[in-house]
């Protein structure tokens, strides 16, 4: 009980975190505001983040509403529920990681709070990416199948940023990640079980096992190819990189479902 407990604790965290939904006070009480232990209910509170638009991806597909209009009021939906906290986090990183040529002049750019083109860009890209997406699997799979590859997309993200916010040092002294903490790691393995078994049971009866699954990987390479970029170019990560892992993997994941299915 005491197990489940701490969970729904950490959960309550993770969400006030990742988004902003509220979340009553007396979770927070005593907290020293480290997210250390915090990131195994990372992939828990990415399926609750993501419920309002999967709510809204099914009622308006059951509906018969246009695709294209169910997809663009879920993105949006998505974005007013987390504040655009992932979104800001890719649009830095483009603007740092495509337009600084040192690992300084990435870090600074990143840390600039005006956009670039880079920035501009990936956002445009990320919102019309993910649209097209779900808008074609509105118009090809039933609207709880719809609904539940959104969800699906959601965990798995927050699940693969634990693994790039670990597996990376923190490229910076200051800043959100590093006065997060490191994650810890039986936390990090609670949000890696989790992560998988959730994502697997959102998909496993109501999608074609090689759609989810390939959309797993190229989820997972996604994740893994920006890693090693931002290893090799910043020597860490940044609450920037972190968000916009969480981006690219929602990306990948909804656009190798969309092409397959």
């Amino acid at each position: 009980m005491q197990v489940v407990d701490n969970l729904l604790t950490e959960t309550a965290r993770a969400i006030s975190f990742l988004s902003r939904l509220p979340v009553p006070d007396r979770y927070f009480a005593g907290h020293d505001g480290s997210l250390s232990k915090t990131v195994a209910a990372f992939p828990l509170a990415g399926l609750v983040i993501a419920l309002p638009a999967a709510l809204v991806i099914g009622m308006l597909s059951a509906a018969g509403a246009e695709a294209v209009l169910g997809a663009l009021i879920a993105v949006t939906a998505q974005i007013v529920v987390t504040g655009a906290l992932h979104e800001d986090g890719l649009s830095d990183s483009a603007d740092g990681l495509g337009g600084g040529g040192s690992r300084d002049k990435a870090m600074s750019i990143m840390k600039d709070s005006r956009i670039g083109t880079y920035g501009a860009l990936a956002l445009i890209l990320s919102v019309a990416i993910r649209v097209a997406a779900l808008t074609i699997l509105l118009e090809a799979l039933p609207p709880l199948a719809a609904a539940l590859s959104w969800l699906a997309a959601a965990v798995l993200s927050r699940t693969l940023l634990v693994w790039h916010w670990s597996s990376l040092p923190s490229a910076r002294t200051d800043g959100v990640a590093a006065s997060a903490g490191t994650p810890d790691m039986e936390a990090t393995r609670t949000a890696y079980a989790l992560g998988v078994a959730f994502t697997v049971a959102l998909c496993i009866f109501t999608l074609p096992f090689h759609g989810w699954f390939l959309a797993c990987a190229f989820g997972l390479a996604a994740v893994f190819v920006f890693t090693r970029h931002c290893r090799k170019r910043l020597e860490g990560h940044t609450g920037d990189t972190i968000g916009a892992s969480q981006q690219l993997c929602e990306i990948a994941f909804l656009l190798t479902l969309a092409i397959i299915v």
